[in-house]
Order: structure tokens, then sequence, then C-alpha cells
């Protein structure tokens, strides 16, 4: 059954807004480079896996950062498998931002430095890049850096301006998301320290959502956000932002702070996925074994490989089990 919002609007201005154009050329692409895999089970079921993966919000884990942040739908996925795949460090473990742009880049191999450092910057402040952040801290202020990066780029040209005294209806802003991050204007020490005032700085910035249609904080949450104070710095308003609960509702990325370790869809999936193993270890003797084996101790490591592509060809499973199966015959062959 079409939802309201998708009868309520044209067909061209829906697909538009849903960036389907960018999953089917997205998808094509795989195609293409898959496609010997791909016809031994049919271009349908690639499809049907693919534009899955798209709703369950998996297919943008091991891709180039371009696709990453490519769509907001892609951006509210990426933040949301980077919590979960990495929750556990809210346990109370305090890491420097090198450490968590490191966690990022097991998600995203590419992912800019620049924007990881923009992101502690926003918890940090004024103090040493060098610092420990807690999980949580780091979370909620980079899901405001990565997934409203263009417009806090646009908001701190509009703040250097209000500190220097100039009309920020004259600053030239980005209209979309094109992947090349302007360098944030470089904010003084006095205007870290003096601010400017609220009330103001608010009406450039709803003038701002107004005038351009990239993603931006709903202005009523943002005027809430701002009510308390009368004179804000720009790391001020962007802690105000990541603290703020009807922002973080907005996005749906992440749940509310006190959620944050519970998660039990996942919790499901990996004891799933653990059940085998945990059975294997029941049995008596056999890890002793292979754990005080010496020939396990130079057993060299192995490197997982990058996954390119969402989808699986399922045929894999089957032709493993066909070799397997050639396998026992011979030897049984060779026994008789």
């Amino acid at each position: 059954m079409l939802s309201p919002e998708r009868l309520a609007l044209p067909d061209y201005e829906y697909l538009a807004q849903r960036h389907v154009l960018t999953y089917m050329e997205d998808a094509v692409c795989q195609l293409l480079e898959n496609r010997e895999d791909i016809s031994q089970y049919g271009i349908a079921r690639f499809f049907t896996e693919y534009f899955n993966s798209v709703c369950q919000g998996t297919h943008i884990l091991f891709r180039e950062f371009s696709f990453v942040q490519a769509t907001p739908h892609n951006r509210v996925s990426f933040l949301r498998a980077f919590w979960r795949c990495f929750r556990t460090v809210g346990n109370g473990d305090l890491l420097t931002m090198k450490e968590y742009h490191c966690l990022l880049q097991l998600l995203c191999p590419d992912f800019p430095l620049e924007l990881t450092q923009k992101a502690a910057r926003i918890v940090l402040m004024d103090d040493a890049m060098d610092c420990l952040m807690s999980f949580s801290d780091f979370l909620f202020a980079f899901q405001i850096q990565f997934y409203y990066s263009e417009f806090l780029d646009s908001v701190a040209a509009i703040y250097e301006d209000l500190l220097s005294g100039k009309n920020p209806n004259t600053v030239i802003v980005p209209t979309s998301s094109s992947g090349q991050h302007r360098q944030r204007p470089a904010l003084g020490e006095a205007g870290m320290l003096e601010g400017v005032e609220a009330s103001l700085f608010y009406q450039c910035l709803e003038n701002l959502c107004d005038r351009h249609k990239y993603s931006c904080p709903p202005p009523a949450l943002v005027k809430e956000a701002l009510s308390n104070v009368q004179r804000l710095t720009f790391y001020g308003f962007l802690m105000a932002l990541s603290k703020h609960h009807g922002i973080n509702q907005a996005l749906g990325a992440l749940p509310d702070k006190g959620d944050l370790m519970h998660d039990p869809a996942m919790d499901e999936e990996l004891e799933r996925l653990l059940l085998p193993f945990l059975r294997l270890a029941q049995v008596p003797g056999l890890v002793n074994s292979v754990t005080a084996s010496p020939e396990a101790s130079c057993l060299p490591s192995r490197t997982p490989p990058r996954v390119g592509s969402p989808w699986r060809p399922l045929h894999h499973s089957r032709k493993v089990d066909g070799e397997s199966d050639a396998s026992t015959e011979e030897t049984d062959e060779s026994e008789t």
C-alpha cells in the first residue's frame, strides 16, 4: 500500500527525494562489475538483494566515502552501522580521535580524517586533539558533523561574518552535497571566547534553511536549542545541537543516550551467528587440543577480504557443498 506522502507527490519529485536514480546507477555499476557471478543466478535476483540491502541499511558497509555520504539515507545507515558495530566501546573505554578514525575506516576504508577531526573538535572544544573521549560524546558529535556537514560549513562562514560585522546574507553556500567538503574557516581565539548574539545568529540560520534544500536541522529545534542563551560560540552551538534530544529523534539514526548499549536485534543476530561456535567449544578436549598444538601457534593470521558490494552470490554455498562431496568420493575410491 502506498504511503500518503507517496500519493501526495508527483512521481518525478518523489523519486528525486528518495534518490532512486543514485541507487539505480550504483546497482547497474555493481551489476557490470560482477556480471560473471550474477549471470549464474539471474539479474532479477541481484536487484532484489541489492534493494533489500538498501532498505536494511547494509548497502553502505565497506563502500567508498563518496557513496556513503551520497544520500541522507546512506548517512543515516552509516551512523546506525557505526553505533551497532562499536557500541560496546560505550562500556567506559575512552579513545582518542585517531582511534575513532580507525574504527570509522573499518566500515569505510577511505573515510576522511578531516571529518573525524571536526567531530572531535566539537567534543574537545579548544583542548588538545589527542585527548580521550567517551564513545557517547564522540558518537553524537559525529552524528551532527557527518549528517549536516555542508550545512555546518555554511554556518561557520556565517559565524565568521557576524564576528567581523559583515552581512551574512552575502555568504555563498553550497546547494548540494558533492563529496568535496569545504575547509571550515579558522575560528580565531577571540571569536571562540566572545561569541555572537544568539537571536541574530538564529535569524541568519533560519534564512539559510529557507533558501537551501540540502539537509539541515529543523529550524524550530535549532531555535529551541538556542533559546536559553544570549550569546554563544560556534562550537558551543555545535555542542548544543549534538546534545539536543529532539534533533537526535528527528534524524532517527541513533537511540537516546541512555539506550546506546541496548540493541536487541543485533544481540539476537550475534547469538545466532555465534551459536555454532559455542556448540563446538563444548566438545570435550577439542578446544584444548587445538590451542595446545605447536602448529597452531605458527599459523599465519588471515585478514578478511574487503567486501566491495552489499550482495552475496548465494550459489557459492552450493558450489562448496559440491566440491566437498567430490573430494569425499575420491577418498572413498582411493581407500577401496
